[in-house]
């Protein structure tokens, strides 16, 4: 089978296409997944980057999606046929995450989905939703399960509540779409007027651009009397002004470390304001099976801005790290 694998040193450039050989036949409690989709996520650049150090030779990319064509001894919760997506946290299956939780997440501690087949132990998957493309639901692994976390599980978001979102990235865009499930007020946030419109036609009720307006926080503020749930992907750079938008007893969930991973935070705010300030990562696989439920009885849809195939790996990462596209990016393997 082809497959996608890191080069040693790791750079983008230097990312290898082989030929492995066959998966083989899947064991008791296992499947075997015909992969036809992933999609891209910051974590897959710094991974193809060399900046999240992995063994020489990892495969990469923690989203999947494809058709189970075989099973194993046991197996009763999949058929040959089922489409299926991958669930990032192969060891957090519900309730708290367990310590051990990232020594076990595909495409990085563990060969990711860049290749066209994969045998795994059935907790790797779950069904994708209803009349899902194989491309939409390889969105869903990482950015997908985050924005649920995040607007979900960790806020609860209710009806009538306030919501921001940074950015027009695959976390921000599901935040938007959930949050509007949910009933809340969302305000988006980004540096292009073009793309805020297209925020707006997605559902968002007021929309900021922060490189016009550098003090986005305070306007987010009185457009809503304070934000009630801020999904933070900006990190260190744009926190401080996630902080000003909160409204008193408000949810930050940490996403992202796209602006650096530290700098100078008004601490006094948190304090003040009583703000839950929340590290996110990622979903288990309860968090995982709910979102599918909520996306069947929702109809939401991703927002793909554009594919490539998996031998241009390469160049799909490279517009990953430009930050114009407009949603997720996926990778055809066929």
């Amino acid at each position: 089978m082809r497959a996608m694998k890191v080069g040693n040193p790791a750079t983008i450039d230097s990312l290898e296409l082989v030929n492995l050989p066959d998966a083989g036949r899947p064991g008791a409690g296992e499947i075997l997944v015909k992969l036809y989709a992933s999609s891209l996520n910051y974590k897959d650049y710094l991974v193809a980057e060399g900046l999240l150090p992995v063994e020489p030779g990892r495969i990469p990319l923690c989203d999947g999606a494809g058709e189970v064509v075989a099973v194993g001894d046991g197996v009763d919760d999949f058929v040959i046929g089922d489409r299926v997506v991958a669930v990032f946290h192969t060891r957090w299956i519900s309730g708290d995450m367990p310590s051990d939780a990232m020594r076990a997440a595909p495409g990085d501690s563990l060969d990711g989905f860049a290749r066209e087949f994969v045998v795994a132990p059935t907790k790797w998957f779950s069904r994708a939703p209803r009349g899902y493309s194989h491309a939409e639901a390889a969105t869903l692994t990482c950015a997908g399960v985050t924005a649920w976390r995040a607007i979900v599980p960790d806020g609860p978001t209710f009806a009538g509540q306030s919501v921001l979102v940074q950015g027009s990235g695959g976390v921000s865009i599901f935040a938007l779409q959930f949050a509007k499930a949910m009933g809340a007020v969302v305000i988006a946030t980004s540096s292009s007027d073009a793309k805020l419109e297209q925020l707006k036609a997605l559902g968002a009720d007021h929309v900021i651009n922060y490189k016009a307006t550098p003090e986005w926080g305070e306007v987010a503020y009185n457009l809503t009397g304070g934000v009630d749930h801020v999904v933070e992907v900006g990190g260190a750079g744009t926190l401080p002004q996630s902080l000003a938008a909160a409204g008193y007893g408000g949810h930050i969930s940490l996403v992202g470390v796209l602006t650096g991973r530290a700098g100078e935070i008004p601490s006094n705010l948190i304090t003040r304001k009583r703000l839950r300030v929340q590290g996110v990562q990622v979903g288990s696989r309860e968090d995982h099976l709910d979102m599918v439920a909520a996306i069947n009885a929702t109809g939401i849809r991703p927002v793909i801005d554009r594919s490539y195939p998996l031998e241009d790996l390469a160049n799909a990462l490279r517009v990953q790290e430009s930050g114009v596209h407009f949603g997720k990016i996926t990778i055809d393997i066929q």
